[in-house]
């Protein structure tokens, strides 16, 4: 038996694009609302503690949490699915893997009670994917079908795996992966954030290093909806960091942008090559956030 939920959103514009620099990894995130929404209910992220010690055990964070619901609530959710767990996914002990479950199950409470409790927001939710760099290491998690790839050596491979119902299809055999990139059931969630009280989150490392050259991609299906993976290998391995998640951007908005497209990009540098184009925003680690209800 699934779980079954359908992403609608609706509602007020907002296009954000932001470079970050760290010295050894570089960001560049891209959200835009696309050619038909009016509301953007993706958000993207790239967070480093400003602690030193801290940042060396924990690595930096990259995420996009794509909202649904409707009206403003899946903005609602979509924010505090960032902002909980890039928030204590820093506070916590013990490994980076369980240190994202935890903060996964604690941004699903906060969304769930809040849904439950106020009408303006009740049945929001999101998809959150995550990944955490800790020097060569790759580390996931994953609720939802927003995606995460690795280019290396021009060569893309993904990280995760959509939590969808065409995907179950998929592993038992009944379509073949070309065919779920068209059903018409391809938007059918299997899991989300904030949806129920439990939530099961996939998690794990990544088999592959991350290393010098080597370039990190989450997205939105905003985005994958119209870029297959060749596609996608191409215009992140041919152009510098911006220009590949701005032309990301646009080849969707070309083909169709009926959704909110958001574009998260890493890239391993050499810590005394090149010109930093913008210094990283670092964090304290920062207290528990309230937030405002449509």
């Amino acid at each position: 038996m699934f779980n079954l939920f359908s992403k609608k959103k609706k509602s007020q514009p907002q296009n954000d694009s932001k470079e970050y620099d760290t010295g050894t990894v570089k960001s560049v995130i891209v959200s835009d609302l696309g050619n038909i929404r009016t509301n953007n209910e993706d958000i993207g992220l790239f967070f480093r503690i400003a602690d030193e010690e801290v940042s060396r055990a924990k690595g930096c964070l990259m995420m996009v949490a794509d909202g649904m619901g409707g009206h403003n609530a899946g903005e609602v959710a979509s924010r505090m699915a960032a902002d909980i767990i890039s928030h204590e996914y820093f506070k916590l002990n013990g490994s980076a893997e369980k240190s994202l479950v935890k903060s996964y199950e604690l941004a699903n409470k906060n969304i769930f009670e809040m849904s439950m409790s106020n009408k303006s927001v009740k049945g929001m939710g999101t998809t959150c994917t995550t990944l955490v760099i800790a020097d060569k290491i790759i580390y996931f998690a994953q609720v939802g079908d927003s995606r995460a790839y690795l280019l290396k050596n021009s060569t893309i491979s993904r990280i995760t795996e959509d939590q969808t119902y065409v995907q179950e299809l998929v592993k038992s055999g009944e379509i073949t992966a070309a065919e779920a990139s068209t059903h018409p059931k391809r938007n059918i969630l299997t899991n989300a954030m904030g949806t129920k009280e439990s939530l099961r989150v996939d998690t794990g490392k990544f088999a592959l290093p991350f290393e010098e050259k080597d370039r990190l991609m989450i997205c939105s299906d905003g985005l994958y909806e119209y870029l297959n993976d060749d596609e996608i290998a191409r215009i992140l391995g041919g152009n510098s960091l911006h220009q590949a998640a701005n032309e990301l951007v646009d080849e969707a908005k070309k083909r169709g942008g009926h959704d909110n497209i958001t574009v998260v990009l890493a890239e391993k540098v050499s810590g005394t090559n090149g010109t930093i184009e913008k210094q990283t925003k670092d964090f304290d680690i920062p207290q528990t956030k309230e937030f405002d209800l449509p």
